[in-house]
């Protein structure tokens, strides 16, 4: 049976940042893609914001990845040459009843290490957007977007300098533990054909599948996944606003909020529709759903603006009407299988905090190696 030192199942923004790190410290690594390419998932069918960290709360994996990743993220675009514009961002009260949520954003934010957030009245939103209508608004300055194609790009760029290696187009359907790591088994077939003595699941969407294929993982240690689609419209005409416009979040989202490309061109979504499994359809009658949110802050949305643009699906580890949950990732002390790490409902704010992801989860291999 062929061996490898480090085995990463996934591709997407998360595993790329992962290798790269792993590599970079010279582990041998290995990074295993059910699809043809990087980032076909998740990590590509998102806003492609680079987030300030204003909705988590203190302590949680998700505030201290996308706080640090954030500053992290910037830097290595800068670095790297990697288009990005840090554009700001307004998160609106459209009516005078939610200014209390915006208050409970900005103490939140400011626990989580969020210093440059300032409550705007209306008056002084409109002043920064005049298309804008609200009741008041929170000023996010260092939230921006980015190309998150060219960043992974050269996330991959990184990781093979360093000397780690692609598979793709192969699945990984089943994993048994070994005695000296864990064993693999790829697309058909239905024995081992390699062993790794670590191996780092990644995979997004199908982590949780991936964590019980495996017999002797224990099944309290696999966070139930539900799947949150998240629709995008875009925005026929030239977008009035020069900022992002989030409004107050949503049960299991951030609200129907307009982001924009780095060409200027305004995008509206996502929307939360709970799926019982993935698929990237948008529905071109949901534009009906989105115009009057979108209209809540933008009254003068042109009837018929709104063209069906693509789609992407949030592993979620809260199903409807549940409170947010934090990251999760499962190392042996948790599920007590040595050499293997699971990483479940890597979502947004992923893309933000990839950076420090990458070096977090590369320091639990590290310390599960020299084990």
């Amino acid at each position: 049976m062929d061996k490898q030192q480090c085995v990463i199942v996934g591709a997407g923004v998360i595993g790329l940042s992962i290798a790269r790190e792993l590599a970079r410290r010279g582990f041998e690594t290995l990074v295993v893609e059910s699809a043809h390419s990087i980032g076909t998932g998740t990590s590509s069918r998102n806003s492609e914001v680079i987030h300030a960290g204003l909705y988590y709360p203190q302590g949680s994996l998700k505030a201290r990845f996308c706080v640090s990743g954030r500053r992290a993220l910037y830097a290595y675009c800068e670095e790297r040459g990697i288009a990005h514009r840090c554009c700001g961002k307004l998160i609106v009260a459209t009516n005078p009843g939610q200014r209390d949520h915006l208050e409970r954003i900005l103490a939140s934010a400011h626990a989580a290490g969020v210093e440059d957030l300032r409550l705007l009245s209306a008056a002084e939103a409109r002043q920064l957007e005049p298309e804008l209508h609200c009741a008041a608004a929170l000023h996010s300055p260092s939230t921006g977007i980015l190309d998150s194609h060219a960043y992974m790009l050269s996330l991959r760029g990184d990781a093979e300098a360093a000397g780690a290696t692609f598979a793709f187009n192969t699945t990984v359907n089943r994993l048994w533990r070994a005695d000296d790591g864990i064993e693999l088994a790829f697309d058909a077939q239905t024995t081992p054909t390699l062993r790794a003595a670590l191996l780092i699941n990644a995979a997004g969407l199908n982590a949780q599948a991936l964590a019980l294929s495996m017999d002797a993982m224990p099944a309290h240690a696999v966070p139930r996944i539900h799947y949150a689609k998240g629709n995008y419209f875009t925005l026929a005409g030239r977008s009035p606003f020069s900022q992002l416009i989030y409004p107050v979040p949503e049960d299991g989202g951030l609200g129907i909020h307009l982001t924009l490309d780095l060409q200027g061109r305004a995008r509206f979504g996502p929307d939360v529709e709970w799926v019982s499994a993935p698929n990237y359809d948008v529905d071109p009658a949901r534009a009906a759903l989105f115009a009057p949110a979108i209209r809540s802050y933008w009254p003068s949305l042109p009837d018929g603006a709104l063209l069906p643009a693509y789609a992407g699906v949030r592993p979620k580890l809260g199903g409807p009407g549940a409170a947010a949950v934090d990251f999760v990732i499962a190392s042996p002390a948790d599920h007590g299988i040595v050499g293997l790490i699971h990483l479940f409902g890597f979502e947004s704010p992923g893309l933000t905090g990839s950076l420090a992801i990458g070096e977090h989860v590369a320091a639990l291999a590290e310390a599960s190696l020299a084990a």
